[in-house]
């Protein structure tokens, strides 16, 4: 038996694209992937250069790289902004090198978050938090819930903050004036590159040197290093791609509502429904070649990305107009 394709849905990461086409072997292709947090429109690429490949990135273009992104975050001094190869190793070698006897996290939270401090306390209430230790993402995924930076900044102890969905909305971020906490920030998510694995560690000099000690001499490519350049740099690009992401998300929010989906909470990359037909709902985008986000802790909540282009959001519209007539 195919274990993949029986696996429970609801135990989906998004993107996993492979996993659905297993499952539901007789969807349309090509599939629509609104199952992640990434914009479907990406920064152009800058032109391709063969020799990114052949050699080693230069310690020179890694400095200008965090050079850009610290003047983008509004980070006065740009040793402490350490590029890693994408957010998710960041939080994973944060917990290896905080280790804390009381922390807490805000949930719900990505789930590496709780591999990185698996005996960290789940709390609800950021007014709740009593610990040396205290992890939590703003925005938040996958509800969009934010908390104030004023409020964040009265909290005693260590602070992480992954602001992994910030660049939507700058206002929520604790940068520049972040006091001693750690802020997390990616790359891929806004500017719609998630494969080049590109994210950012914004912290005290002496984390950041521990932190640049276990990545090493090389911690992300060259071409990472061009691309990640050339969109700092590209304000007007950045504005503009809020601005569509904004209209896309409010597009999406009409389709959602018409559609008998109660929206819960989201970001202008993704948007949060819950339905009592949830899972059913996930079961027929699936058999549609649409492929959601569902969530094995709460069966009731689906996470919609963004459609790409036309085509999609006639077939998503379509799907949700069948699935409302057949259930």
């Amino acid at each position: 038996m195919n274990m993949v394709a029986t696996a429970d849905p609801f135990r989906f990461h998004g993107g996993r694209l492979a996993v659905a086409a297993a499952r539901f072997e007789t969807a349309p292709t090509p599939w629509i992937d609104l199952s992640t947090g990434i914009s479907p429109w990406s920064y152009p690429l800058p032109d391709d250069d063969p020799s990114l490949a052949r050699r080693l990135p230069e310690p020179e273009h890694l400095g200008r790289l965090e050079v850009a992104a610290a003047r983008t975050f509004g980070v006065a001094d740009p040793a402490e902004v350490v590029a890693v190869p994408g957010s998710d190793i960041a939080i994973r070698l944060l917990g290896a090198l905080l280790p804390v006897a009381r922390s807490a996290m805000l949930t719900p939270i990505y789930s590496g978050h709780r591999a990185a401090w698996p005996d960290a306390v789940a709390i609800a209430d950021a007014d709740a938090v009593d610990h040396d230790l205290f992890i939590l993402a703003n925005p938040n995924n996958p509800d969009g819930r934010t908390v104030a930076p004023e409020r964040l900044r009265e909290i005693r102890g260590q602070v992480i903050v992954d602001e992994a969905f910030a660049d939507t909305n700058p206002a929520v971020s604790l940068l520049p004036d972040r006091g001693a906490a750690i802020v997390l920030r990616s790359f891929g998510k806004f500017f719609g590159l998630a494969g080049l694995r590109l994210g950012f560690v914004i912290a005290d000099i002496s984390v950041a040197r521990r932190l640049r000690a276990l990545l090493g001499d090389w911690p992300v490519s060259g071409f990472a290093m061009a691309a990640g350049l050339a969109a700092y740099q590209d304000q007007q690009w950045q504005d503009n791609q809020r601005r569509r992401l904004r209209d896309a998300a409010s597009r999406l929010d009409e389709l959602l509502t018409e559609s008998g989906l109660e929206l819960v909470g989201g970001t202008s990359l993704f948007r949060l429904i819950t339905h009592d037909k949830a899972r059913e709902l996930f079961e027929y985008l699936g058999q549609s070649g649409i492929l959601v986000r569902p969530f094995a802790e709460n069966e009731r909540q689906l996470r919609f990305g963004l459609p790409a282009h036309e085509a999609a959001w006639d077939r998503l519209t379509d799907a949700l107009k069948n699935w409302r007539q057949d259930s």
